[in-house]
């Protein structure tokens, strides 16, 4: 089988193409932060991770009103600042 210069040019762009897209993606699913104004926000798996807490102790965190909170799409984020500021006011 022969393939001339120019279809194996065009496939070979197609494919390069194709692994830019996956590589885009996979950036994506890696880094995986949600960003708001430039401040990385966290959720509450990334929250009970860092604090070494339970999910029920954020839910009374927040019903407190000691940790300041935001609900995107029914799910509850954590403005970076904000966990700083109680891990500071929680330490001293």
């Amino acid at each position: 089988m022969y393939i001339d210069r120019e279809n194996f040019v065009a496939w070979m762009e197609r494919i390069m193409d194709r692994f830019d897209m996956q590589d885009k993606k996979i950036d994506r699913l890696v880094g995986g932060h949600s960003y708001l104004d430039g401040e990385r926000l966290l959720d509450n798996q990334d929250l009970c991770l860092l604090l070494k807490v339970s999910a029920k102790t954020l839910q009374r965190y927040r019903k407190k009103g000691i940790l300041p909170y935001l609900t995107l799409d029914g799910r509850c984020y954590y403005r970076e600042s904000d966990v700083h500021q109680l891990i500071r006011e929680r330490t001293d």
